[in-house]
């Protein structure tokens, strides 16, 4: 029988079709109802519902009393609203009908509508249940081995990304260090067109790409690597270099910190700037109230903070860990590589430790990392703050207190 909604409800196809499929066939289904809620829940990005529109399945769920989904028995729950809102954790009731709409729209729910609309049950003398008005669950055992196909197929592809992205990671990891091992030894080679195809290989956060953008992404990284590993094999069979060359060289390097490499686009701007610092640059929270100490100073007492707040305040740099980030020295490690990812130069990440400390200075690094697109020149960005820090005039406290602000707006409102 097709049932219509009550009230002002309109009739749509999908309605329909749920009703037709719930009657097409004769055979006995049965399914375990957490069972297939898992399954509903991995296979959620292919059928268009919501985390919240899950939680309202969850709550309808649990008004069915036995475990399992019986296609010859009465599925249908009738719970009221005040019933279904708690379950729900309070759920407000215009929200709430709006996703069981959209559990209505997908098909994985028939309304069963009483002429008044009302949600009750009628029983006979037995106390068997003779006619109930409410939320018909048969789609969801009729559909079972399609949700079953669609979790299959996430598990495949989350799989197939998993390793993209370590295979991603992998060669963003081995790039930047084969790349500040040429800074250290002061290599002749094409590095700066090397680094201006790297750096907008090594920004991008993995999590934003899907398995087609991770498999170009991958490529792309690998074509590079090979040339990178390439050139660092030549130097290493070369044997036109002594070894006072190569003093020579490094010590060149140290003292012209811009040459060799293309780092820090608009580098001279930025440090010029420096004294007359532009807010459009970073927002409020990184103005800094602390007292003016110097170089000194912040070295005999350097400002941290616990690792866990740090790691709170900027989630993006742990994505470029060579494994975990479970103490200090290896938040150090990790900035060292994305600085090489931000075409941060060596000169610039020397400085900030050397007035920052390695701690603070891995903070703030992990902080413009965070920051993402807001940052323009990354690097002049960096010797700017460390300008400032030497003067006393800045902290990077307020910058993480604000990059959590942030972050906890941008929470409540994707949970609105």
């Amino acid at each position: 029988m097709t049932t219509t909604p009550f009230g002002r409800r309109p009739m749509s196809y999908a309605m329909l079709d749920a009703q037709t499929e719930a009657r097409a066939t004769d055979a006995h289904l049965i399914a375990d109802k957490w069972k297939l809620f898992r399954m509903i829940t991995e296979a959620k990005p292919l059928l268009g519902v919501s985390d919240r529109a899950l939680a309202v399945l969850h709550a309808l769920l649990s008004f069915h009393k036995k475990n399992e989904l019986d296609s010859t028995n009465n599925l249908i729950v009738f719970p009221s609203n005040r019933e279904l809102s708690l379950r729900c954790h309070g759920m407000a009731p215009v929200t709430l009908r709006r996703h069981l709409a959209s559990l209505v729209e997908a098909g994985m729910i028939i309304r069963r509508d009483s002429p008044n609309g009302k949600r009750y049950v009628r029983r006979d003398q037995e106390g068997e249940v003779k006619t109930a008005f409410g939320f018909d669950l048969i789609p969801l055992v009729m559909k079972a081995a399609e949700y079953e196909e669609l979790a299959a197929t996430i598990r495949a592809e989350d799989l197939a990304k998993r390793l993209l992205r370590e295979q991603v990671s992998l060669h963003r990891r081995d790039i930047a260090k084969m790349i500040i091992f040429a800074e250290e030894e002061a290599l002749d080679g094409p590095w700066n067109s090397l680094m201006e195809r790297f750096t907008p290989l090594a920004r991008p956060l993995l999590r934003s790409f899907d398995k087609r953008g991770l498999e170009t992404l991958a490529d792309a990284l690998g074509e590079l690597r090979v040339e990178v590993e390439k050139l660092l094999e030549s130097h290493n069979n070369s044997n036109k270099t002594n070894a006072s060359d190569v003093q020579n060289d490094r010590h060149i390097q140290n003292q012209n910190p811009d040459s060799n490499f293309a780092f820090e686009p608009g580098f001279r701007q930025a440090k010029g700037a420096a004294n007359q610092y532009n807010p459009d640059w970073h927002d409020d929270a990184i103005k800094a109230d602390d007292p003016a100490v110097s170089v000194r100073q912040t070295h005999k007492s350097p400002k941290t903070f616990p690792l866990g707040l740090v790691l709170k305040a900027c989630p993006d740099i742990i994505n470029y860990a060579l494994r975990r980030i479970d103490s200090w020295p290896d938040l150090v490690q990790t900035a060292n590589l994305v600085r090489v990812t931000l075409g941060i130069s060596p000169d610039a990440w020397n400085q900030a430790v050397e007035v920052f400390g390695p701690n603070e200075a891995a903070t703030v690094v992990s902080a413009i990392l965070q920051k993402g697109e807001d940052i323009l020149s990354p690097g002049g960005y960096l010797r700017a703050l460390t300008d400032k820090a030497r003067e006393g005039s800045f902290s990077s406290g307020p910058l993480l207190m604000g990059l959590l602000r942030a972050s906890q707006i941008k929470h409540d409102a994707e949970a609105g």
